[in-house]
């Protein structure tokens, strides 16, 4: 079992006809992903990768029967993407998209409101879950089913504890990255209820950074759990400048919140477990389950 994607996914690309798409939906559906059509205004009628062209995910959604959709379309028109998604009540939306317009941002979270739709970005790298479903742009080499569930806004760092822990032998249920974007879809708390009542995941592993407000959250939602589950967490940044803009998502901390330190300490009293860095993510975790 997995969350948000598995085996029966069945996936619709917006944007397919477009050189990025075309390359990571070619390499997905090698992967074994279920890619049943693309959306590409004008184009309805043709084929692209062997599978049918909508014009509209409406369209897409009742030829189809596609329960997932990912967004391959530039900042400018990826809100009117993700918008039409959720209109046509595609249950799960990730947004690889980097650098949507905030404002923009802001239009989609009010369409969410009230709706089935789980939206996953923008700026995100996507979902994995191994072997069955690669909903994203993320690398597929050292990924391994099992049973660690990682939630992450870091796309480089899940690779990395991807690595780790597969060699350590745990491997990986589902790996969320959620987007490091000030405002974007589901965060780590809706991640973290996935996870938790997943009974194929046997541990969590949440990989933070500086800015927002995510980490926070995640701790005041398992401070009043109780989760028999271990949770492990890591922050990134811990020695970034303050109000430095870092990286490409801009992270950054301001006016002393959103600060490494502030989000470890508030995690390690809702009982998480920090791994001391980027090296010993798959030990703490063992240890933990141990």
């Amino acid at each position: 079992m997995a969350i948000l994607v598995d085996g029966n996914t069945k996936v619709i690309c917006q944007g397919l006809t477009g050189r990025a798409a075309s390359y990571h939906m070619e390499r997905a559906m090698a992967y074994g992903t279920h890619v049943v059509g693309g959306v590409r205004p004008g184009k309805g009628g043709t084929q692209h990768l062997d599978v049918p062209v909508f014009d509209t995910v409406k369209e897409a959604m009742a030829e189809t029967g596609a329960n997932a959709s990912i967004v391959f379309v530039p900042p400018a028109d990826a809100a009117a993407a993700m918008i039409e998604a959720i209109e046509a009540e595609v249950p799960v939306v990730v947004c690889v998209t980097e650098r949507v317009p905030v404002l923009d941002m802001v239009r989609v979270k009010a369409a969410l409101e009230g709706t089935r739709t789980h939206l996953v970005g923008p700026n995100s790298q996507g979902i994995l879950t191994p072997g069955a479903c690669k909903l994203g742009v993320m690398a597929t080499v050292h990924e391994r089913a099992g049973s660690i569930g990682i939630v992450s806004r870091s796309a480089t760092l899940t690779s990395e504890i991807v690595a780790q822990t597969s060699a350590a032998g745990l491997g990986q249920s589902t790996t969320v990255g959620i987007g490091g974007d000030p405002v974007h879809g589901i965060g780590f708390v809706e991640c973290l209820e996935m996870f938790v009542n997943d009974p194929d995941t046997s541990g969590i592993i949440l990989i933070g950074e500086i800015g927002g407000t995510e980490e926070e959250r995640a701790a005041e939602y398992l401070e009043d759990l109780n989760c028999d589950k271990p949770v492990v967490a890591l922050v990134a940044g811990r020695h970034a400048p303050p109000e430095r803009r870092m990286g490409h998502a801009g992270t950054l901390t301001v006016f002393g919140r959103g600060d490494a330190n502030h989000k470890i300490k508030a995690l390690r009293s809702a009982g998480v477990h920090i791994a001391p860095n980027t090296q010993l993510v798959a030990e703490t975790m063992q240890q933990a389950l141990e």
